[in-house]
């Protein structure tokens, strides 16, 4: 695989271990944020949106031309309490974002497990799956090469679309690990015969 240069939009605990993982495994790796997401967006062949939802539509206007580039988009839809998502059923936040950034090439993922399990991914005998979706083959090519530099298994569940029930997978995520108290250390994985 060859080296790619990503910028990453917010380095909270999303974005701050995409940045980290991807580094340490030669990646070219710049990180945006706070009046600087130009500065890191400029010659980026990927961009990883990993704001909260209500700092994503002006991340994606304040990061310039993203005509041709790969989003990654990591966001997830969620009410500011975490009780539900803003969006869904019959449109997602990667949705929404491939319109924010017309011309771009949209792919959702990094937003069915939590960051503490970036690069600690396995659960016994299984590894947990990092699950995308998108439009364009070779956008998700590339992105699918950078799940499995994160250590989670990568798997492919179709178009932007489905992106309405990753989105939803995530919230389901989010409240066994905060409202049901049980923390980060769950992953989900598609089993098939």
């Amino acid at each position: 695989m060859s080296s790619k240069k990503i910028a990453v939009i917010g380095a909270g605990n999303v974005g701050g271990a995409l940045a980290r993982i991807w580094s340490a495994a030669g990646h070219e790796v710049k990180v945006g944020g706070r009046g600087k997401n130009q500065a890191a967006t400029a010659g980026a062949e990927i961009v990883a949106l990993c704001v909260p939802w209500q700092a994503a539509e002006d991340a994606v206007r304040t990061s310039g031309d993203l005509s041709g580039a790969i989003i990654i988009d990591c966001t997830n839809p969620l009410l500011p309490d975490l009780s539900g998502l803003a969006l869904g059923t019959t449109t997602s936040a990667a949705e929404q974002i491939s319109v924010w950034a017309a011309g771009a090439r949209v792919v959702k993922a990094f937003n069915t497990i939590g960051a503490a399990c970036y690069g600690n991914a396995q659960f016994g005998a299984q590894r947990a799956d990092g699950f995308y979706c998108g439009d364009d083959a070779s956008a998700k090519n590339s992105v699918r090469e950078l799940i499995a530099d994160v250590g989670l298994d990568p798997a492919d569940v179709g178009p932007l679309r489905n992106a309405r029930y990753l989105e939803a997978l995530a919230m389901l995520w989010i409240d066994l690990a905060v409202n049901q108290k049980q923390g980060p250390n769950h992953g989900f994985k598609l089993l098939r015969r």
